[in-house]
């Protein structure tokens, strides 16, 4: 039986959290891109694939304010955050941004004629309109299924008789139990690295209160992975009162920070006032006890040889003079 969920991206397409994903995708992609061979995605909650950033859903909560339109309107950006403007920008018309590419949509976009992607969306409305999105592109195969579900039953991937040896896992659920959902991804990452441990996995997690997710991280840590990555955007501080969040959401929206650190080879992190002075990776790996890959700019060709990518998002915007442009 299906179960009901409240959570629907329109409300969240093109802020601050989908802009740092997609930059961080598109890289491994680009990385991947590197060799000759094949690549395989999988994207476990795909969404609808496209969505209208003037619609109601979009209009009601203005969160691509605090997101893509901030870098729209920035006089310069890192090599990695240009390229997935680009990519958005490639979907409007010239000189309008009316839509924003979800995941599936930027990655398919990304990969060339030997890749594959399957994209899984278990809503039925969101998976239709997934299906409309792709229906000219038999590269994509989209399944209206669980995603968890699809990671043992799709790896390792196969083309035919062909065996795909590298890719991507893109882990990117609602977290509307989020207690029930850390076990399930962390179950089924162990299981999908020994379906396919020469893949990449990255995984998104939302940060609300910081020791909550400490758990997470130990549990991670201890995954039979080479290495991990973490790409961490904070815009707001480190464990703010449940009130002050909500105050914050609706205050500061439009004023979050368009250049912000997203890890190694993406761009430089910012440093946020009053706060730990590390680099928010290294904060976040230390209390993991996680490897990290190198700090310099040339490692975003090597961001793919880890094994695990740990994406952390902050939901609530907050502004940091800091990290201005």
């Amino acid at each position: 039986m299906l179960r009901a969920m409240n959570y629907r991206h329109a409300y969240h397409a093109g802020n601050h959290a989908d802009v740092l994903k997609h930059i961080v995708v598109l890289a491994c992609i680009d990385a991947l891109k590197r060799k000759d061979t094949p690549v395989f995605v999988l994207d476990t909650h795909a969404g609808r694939g496209r969505y209208m950033l003037g619609g109601a859903e979009s209009r009601k909560t203005s969160e691509a304010a605090g997101g893509v339109f901030k870098l729209m309107g920035a006089p310069r950006l890192p090599d990695a955050a240009e390229r997935c403007l680009r990519a958005v920008v490639a979907n409007n018309p010239v000189g309008a941004l009316i839509t924003y590419p979800g995941s599936p949509l930027l990655v398919a976009q990304a990969l060339r004629a030997q890749d594959r992607l399957a994209a899984c969306e278990l809503q039925p409305e969101e998976a239709q309109a997934l299906r409309e999105v792709f229906a000219d592109d038999d590269r994509v195969v989209v399944h209206a299924r669980d995603g968890y579900a699809a990671m043992k039953a799709l790896l390792p991937p196969r083309v035919g008789e062909q065996r795909i040896a590298r890719g991507l896992v893109l882990i990117d659920p609602p977290y509307e139990v989020q207690d029930a959902e850390y076990p399930q991804i962390l179950a089924s990452l162990r299981d999908a690295l020994e379906r396919w441990p020469a893949a990449t996995y990255m995984v998104w997690y939302p940060i609300k209160q910081r020791r909550s997710l400490l758990p997470f991280f130990r549990k991670a840590a201890a995954l039979p992975t080479k290495g991990a990555f973490v790409a961490e955007l904070q815009v707001r501080p480190d464990d703010s009162p449940p009130a002050t969040q909500r105050q914050r959401h609706a205050d500061d929206q439009s004023a979050v920070a368009a250049r912000p650190g997203v890890g190694p080879g993406i761009a430089g992190a910012g440093v946020h006032p009053g706060r730990d002075r590390r680099e928010p990776s290294a904060r976040v790996a230390a209390a993991a006890d996680l490897t990290l890959a190198s700090r310099s700019h040339s490692s975003a060709g090597r961001l793919c040889e880890n094994r695990l990518i740990l994406s952390l998002h902050d939901t609530f915007p907050w502004p940091d003079p800091a990290c201005s442009p």
